[in-house]
């Protein structure tokens, strides 16, 4: 019904969309640069099912209905689904995807840990995974994975894995970070196998192996003497958020010029992940996450890394590289240099919505509603929802409004969230989040996704209808 009224809008005998009507609704609604009428003939021969309508070049509300279905209206850029952005600024001019305890399957206590860790993280485009190296039996160093000492993998047999899935999902460096505890004796093993399984791959300076040391962070001031281009600091994110708090705009300068690594705090025993933006905000480039615990905090990290082609590196925002400009992570307003957008988001209708994992006492009716947050710098984070519609999961109409006001839009993403009304606590039907940088305007839909996967169902989805303009102000 939607759609037919959207139709007629734009239909000059307000039956079908004729190749012109097609034009001016791609150029007015759907923000598409340099339309042709072959671009409205393409479209119409790909999502028109009559026979007698692919002939004279017409769009019938069927073929319209595929059309907005279809992979063209989706709500992520194409453009963003390949390397985009300039791969060739220092290393820490970049967002790199990274991992914590990347041996573990789940939890650090109970959680079983094997090989396929390290296979998921690289294969979902992970830049920097972590080895935590100590002696082992027989002359072969391990990595130990769990609390007892019979718990380890051969450190040599992990080095054979990351050689075979290190550029599956990436043709960018990858980071290892080894945590060393070895003797002399097996820190000569360690390196053998380093050499001679990675061999060529192994990027190498005048100085044989390009290593970063790892150093300790005493201060900032400090660090902006003595600090060496090629060492880099790991805070602990609880010194990382007191850094973030007590010296923003000095963070910031920091990390325009040497790498920082925030891991985890080690009170998180049940491997819960810190919030990436905390410390994206500030520039730093390594944030190492918990890839084996699902929920908003990973979603997070998995749609910021979708953009520029999934290929673990994202440019960071121009005010956290250039020399000249100060920003404070902390800012409560409009960032200084930097143009507002103003976003415009129209939630129209949903279709096919699953019922929630464990759903028992109500049965089969579902009553959805979904909620709109924007996660950014402080001064960006916002959530919105729209209200329930009443026992319908098949093709819920929302029909509503709501504006945000995007202050460093470069940083921010929007995450939709269905939910299901119930008295007993709303619970959790699916999920998507984008980056705002890749959202295309006009009439758009969301693929949503479950906890830990995309729901498998095509045809699941909302529609939307998004703009965006910048504020002069």
């Amino acid at each position: 019904e939607k759609i037919y009224f959207l139709l007629v809008q734009f239909s000059s005998n307000k039956e079908f969309l004729d190749t012109k009507d097609l034009m001016i609704f791609l150029e007015a609604e759907q923000g598409m640069a340099k339309v042709s009428e072959d671009i409205s003939v393409e479209i119409i021969q790909k999502y028109e099912p009559s026979k007698e309508g692919q002939l004279k070049g017409w769009l019938s509300l069927d073929g319209f209905i595929n059309y907005l279905m279809s992979p063209d209206c989706h709500i992520f850029d194409p453009e963003q689904k390949t390397v985009c952005q300039d791969m060739n600024q220092p290393l820490s001019h970049y967002y790199i995807n990274s991992s914590h305890n990347t041996y573990l399957i789940e939890d650090q206590f109970r959680g079983p840990s094997d090989i396929t860790g390290y296979i998921r993280a690289l294969k979902m485009g992970c830049r920097s995974v972590e080895l935590d190296v100590w002696d082992g039996p027989d002359n072969e160093p391990v990595i130990y994975t769990g609390h007892t000492m019979t718990s380890h993998i051969v450190f040599r047999s992990v080095i054979d894995i990351i050689n075979k899935y290190a550029f599956v999902a990436s043709e960018f460096p990858l980071i290892l970070c080894l945590e060393n505890h070895c003797s002399l004796k097996q820190q000569k093993v360690m390196f053998q196998h380093l050499k001679k399984i990675l061999g060529d791959k192994i990027h190498k300076l005048a100085n044989l192996v390009t290593l970063c040391k790892s150093v300790r962070f005493k201060d900032f001031q400090t660090a902006f003497q003595n600090q060496k281009h090629w060492e880099l600091c790991s805070f602990n994110e609880v010194f990382a958020s007191r850094c973030a708090t007590d010296h923003p705009g000095e963070f910031v300068n920091y990390n325009k010029k040497f790498l920082a690594r925030v891991y985890p705090s080690p009170m998180r025993i049940d491997s819960s992940n810190m919030n990436p933006q905390d410390f994206w905000k500030c520039g730093c480039q390594i944030v190492a996450m918990n890839y084996q615990t699902p929920g908003l905090l990973l979603d997070l990290n998995i749609a910021w890394f979708r953009q520029n082609g999934n290929c673990g590196y994202v440019l960071r925002p121009a005010i956290m590289r250039e020399q000249v400009s100060y920003f404070s992570a902390n800012t409560k307003d409009s960032v200084p240099g930097v143009s507002p957008q103003l976003l415009h988001i129209k939630i129209i209708s949903g279709q096919n919505l699953p019922k929630p994992k464990g759903a028992g006492a109500k049965g089969d009716v579902v009553d959805p509603y979904v909620y709109i947050e924007i996660h950014g710098i402080p001064a960006d984070c916002a959530e919105q929802r729209t209200k329930t519609v009443h026992q319908n999961g098949d093709n819920p109409i929302f029909d509503e409004s709501f504006e945000f006001q995007i202050n460093l839009p470069e940083l921010a993403m929007v995450r939709f969230v269905v939910l299901d009304d119930d008295y007993i606590g709303d619970e959790f039907i699916a999920q998507y989040t984008i980056p705002f940088e890749c959202i295309q305007p006009g009439f758009r839909h969301i693929p949503l996704q479950s906890l830990t996967e995309q729901i498998k169902s095509e045809n699941l989805f909302n529609l939307l209808y998004i703009y965006s303009f910048q504020l002069n102000k």
